[in-house]
């Protein structure tokens, strides 16, 4: 498949924009809201989705959390303009670290169903909708199903995939093999591959420690990596013997300062892992990420009361989704089990896929 970068991004052609209507996109982006959603002089408030060759489905969200309707039908003119601001107002707020935001509750008294509810409804409802996309196992993009029978997809839009003149980079972070697929499809794209598994004794020879020095996958193949993922700062002390880091300490490690496609199934840990690419910005240097989510337990480190576990998890969510990563395909896994509750409504774990709009 022919990999080549959009000409036209949103951020080259805010360029474009007259320094006047630039002010007034600003203005419009930053106005204050009303409780009732609609901002100050009685304009309508900015859909929250990037328009340009892929299309949000997902309601737009005032910055009181309430969500708006946006009109199925626009204007090229109306589009563009939404993807400005959209662009605008994710570059002002998100670049570099950040702290973890704790979002409002759903509903006041705090309410186990209308936390859930509302988890549930951010991960099974696509954010974009792609035209083309890459499907497991497969290097050739194709037109998405009507109904995906698989775990997982990428969104192979032209100016959303890896210039064709330029290093492809791809991790993953598995311990049961479920990650085959990916594999075959970002080797077959020519990325150099790095394979993290901490059991994986072959990687580093036999030997204890971490086995990142020195390994710089060739394109299309894969390199082992006896290495996990870590959400707290390294101490100094068994640093070098440790065989679990930091995203960003491993990118730093093996010189990349993006990662092209990233898959993991963290086995609870993701919540944690998530909140660390957060604060330290390390998520808007994922580009494409395909990760498992777990429900049944609360997971590593995280404490509280059901309803608080639930409004964190959400926090994660949409922290996420600030850093301008986009949902563009769910699928459920197994159970019906939500912190050890018996649920009908919900999955144990979801297999999610993004793309981030801000590269």
């Amino acid at each position: 498949m022919r990999r080549v970068r959009a000409l036209l991004r949103p951020d080259a052609a805010l360029l474009l924009v007259p320094p006047l209507l630039l002010l007034a996109l600003q203005l419009g982006v930053f106005a204050p809201r009303l409780p009732g959603g609609g901002a100050t002089g009685g304009g309508e408030e900015p859909g929250a989705a990037v328009a340009l060759s892929v299309m949000s489905i997902e309601p737009g969200r005032s910055s009181r959390g309430e969500r708006t309707q946006v009109p199925a039908e626009e204007s090229q003119e109306e589009e563009v303009t939404r993807a400005y601001e959209d662009e605008n107002e994710m570059n002002s707020r998100q670049d570099g670290p950040r702290t973890l935001e704790l979002q409002p509750w759903a509903q006041d008294p705090p309410s186990f169903s209308a936390e859930l509810s509302r988890i549930v409804l951010h991960i099974t409802r696509p954010q974009l909708n792609c035209s083309r996309v890459l499907s497991p196992g497969q290097v050739q993009a194709s037109h998405p199903p009507a109904a995906s029978p698989h775990p997982w997809l990428l969104c192979a839009e032209e100016w959303l995939l890896p210039a064709a003149d330029m290093p492809c980079v791809a991790y993953s972070f598995s311990m049961d093999a479920g990650d085959a697929d990916f594999l075959k499809t970002v080797s077959g794209l020519g990325c150099q591959v790095h394979s993290f598994d901490p059991s994986n004794a072959a990687a580093s020879g036999g030997r204890r420690g971490n086995s990142l020095a020195g390994r710089h996958g060739d394109g299309g193949t894969t390199t082992q990596h006896r290495m996990w993922l870590e959400w707290r700062a390294a101490r100094r002390r068994g640093h070098k013997a440790s065989v679990s880091r930091t995203l960003a300490d491993i990118m730093a490690a093996l010189g990349h300062p993006v990662v092209h496609f990233l898959y993991a199934d963290l086995l609870s840990a993701e919540w944690r892992v998530f909140q660390n690419w957060i604060e330290l910005g390390t998520s808007q240097r994922v580009h494409h990420l395909v990760a498992k989510v777990h429900l049944q337990w609360a997971g590593f480190e995280v404490g509280g009361s059901d309803e608080q576990v639930l409004r964190y998890w959400f926090s994660v969510l949409q922290g996420l989704r600030d850093s301008g990563l986009r949902l563009v395909h769910s699928s459920e896994g197994e159970g019906r089990s939500v912190l050890n509750r018996s649920v009908r409504d919900a999955r144990s774990c979801y297999t999610l896929s993004w793309v981030n709009m801000r590269h």
